[in-house]
């Protein structure tokens, strides 16, 4: 007896058998024909075949220096490992030249490609290659460092297929998405899955943006490229993976099109974007808060625990303790979303912000002033004795009870306050945490902080190597970068 003698179905049981699991096994006549899955397509050909020549891939070549990454000579050797593999480079990137790929899409016949900005930051020189073959040189527009996006331009008596960003996102959880990109440098590829999770946030860093997430395939390469709807329509640019291997693994993120769109029309008007800015440090209203302070479980919103001086907030009356509840109406859930909501609108407008202080709701009205730069120091806060702001945080010599929660010993300083969208935010600083090391050496008071970003710069790092205390005697080193000038 033949082993395949058992293995034999009837006609109708071995279609179903062999039928993808999340096809339809439809009966017509005496044979089944399959069709595809409520709201998706058996084939995504058509569709990939027609948004096809507007997905390019992009080199950026990067000059010997730029981006090199902090110093970690003065690291442990395990700690040096770790920060090579997933935190930055060592000096000896300095003497080479980088080259980046990733992806990226036009928006426009007449050259504007929307990609990431981390594929092209510091770069002298960007290729964009067309799916037909083609290479066009590309110069860049404008960047957004806090949302990962750039608009470039290509000049060329050209003109380019495009796609259009959805500027009405209705997309969700479930939607069947289609990912377009040069994954690992191989060229145009598409991959497929639905939106797993909507609202993502991935990091301090990504203080302005509620990612997409995705199981469709996406890896390095990929970044900067398009990822569609069934209808063509662009909903996220690819940004972002987790991974413990650097490869897929079903967890990527997109940043939504309506923000995106958003964005790129700043870019392309001013080259910049300009974000409002209020001027406080935004804290989330815990039950433990709300139950201090006196207010029901019910209530959402951000707390202020600093206004800071010479801002907007503090021209308005805006007072520590208060809790902001809305925004033009838009109602405020965390510390978060007021910070993205204030960005989203343009400087020198003047939005209502409903309140409470002291239980009592409240009406203020604040004309927003123009976020500061990164690099530029922001109004704020009135320092007091013994206090230094630098890297858009406040530190100051701990008390008796910090030394005691923090485990401190005779070193280290406290993080009074933290600029939201500053560098030590985006290095995930917060308000109650302690610096206890700066460039390999202890610090004890201001002074020496200052004195270890100085000798740093002089030293030509990139970044100033921080070991930072946290709650409950916990350790780790941070990178803060350096600008320029302080």
């Amino acid at each position: 007896m033949k082993l395949t003698q058992h293995l034999l179905l009837p006609a109708a049981l071995f279609a179903a058998a062999i039928a993808p699991a999340s096809a339809a096994v439809v009966q017509e006549g005496q044979g089944y024909s399959y069709g595809a899955p409520n709201g998706g397509p058996l084939s995504f050909a058509d569709l990939i075949e027609e948004v096809s020549p507007a997905v390019v891939s992009i080199e950026a070549r990067t000059p010997p220096g730029e981006r090199s990454g902090p110093d970690l000579s003065e690291l442990p050797p395990q700690m040096r490992e770790f920060f090579e593999r997933f935190g930055g480079a060592p000096d000896r990137s300095q003497q080479r030249e980088r080259r980046s790929q990733g992806s990226g899409f036009f928006i426009s016949a007449d050259g504007y490609v929307v990609t990431n900005n981390h594929v092209i930051d510091g770069a002298e020189d960007i290729t964009v290659g067309l799916s037909d073959g083609r290479d066009f040189q590309a110069e860049i527009v404008g960047t957004d460092p806090e949302t990962d996006l750039a608009l470039l331009r290509v000049d060329a008596d050209v003109e380019f297929d495009f796609v259009e960003l959805e500027r009405d996102l209705e997309i969700r959880v479930g939607d069947w998405v289609v990912a377009m990109g040069n994954p690992f440098g191989l060229g145009g590829s598409a991959t497929t899955g639905i939106i797993s999770a909507m609202g993502r946030q991935i990091g301090p860093a990504q203080a302005y943006t509620d990612f997409l997430q995705t199981d469709a395939s996406i890896n390095r390469g990929n970044s900067g490229g398009p990822m569609f709807d069934l209808n063509g329509n662009v909903v996220g640019v690819n940004s972002a993976i987790i991974s413990p291997t650097g490869g897929n693994v079903g967890i990527g993120f997109a940043i939504p099109s309506d923000l995106a769109a958003q964005i790129i029309d700043q870019l392309i008007d001013n080259g910049e974007v300009r974000r409002g800015y209020l001027g406080v440090s935004p804290g989330d209203l815990t039950d433990e808060l709300k139950d201090a302070m006196g207010l029901g479980a019910d209530v959402e919103g951000a707390l202020i625990n600093q206004v800071l001086a010479g801002t907007p907030a503090e021209d308005a009356g805006l007072e520590n303790g208060d809790v902001v509840l809305e925004v033009n109406g838009r109602a405020v859930e965390d510390a978060r979303e007021l910070t993205r909501i204030i960005g989203a609108i343009p400087p020198n407008e003047t939005v209502r912000l409903r309140i409470l202080r002291d239980e009592r709701e409240r009406t203020i009205r604040v004309t927003l002033a123009e976020r500061p730069g990164q690099d530029e120091t922001p109004a704020g806060p009135a320092l007091e004795p013994g206090q230094l702001s630098m890297f858009g945080m406040v530190l100051e010599a701990p008390d008796e009870e910090d030394r005691e929660r923090l485990e401190l010993g005779d070193r280290g300083l406290v993080v009074a306050s933290v600029e939201p969208g500053s560098e030590a935010a985006s290095k995930g600083l917060r308000p109650g945490d302690a610096i206890l090391e700066a460039g390999g050496r202890d610090v004890r008071t201001p002074e020496d902080f200052r004195d270890a970003a100085e000798d740093a710069r002089a030293r030509g790092r990139q970044a100033l190597l921080v070991f930072v205390g946290g709650q409950g005697g916990q350790r780790r080193y941070a990178a803060l970068e350096l600008p320029d000038e302080e």
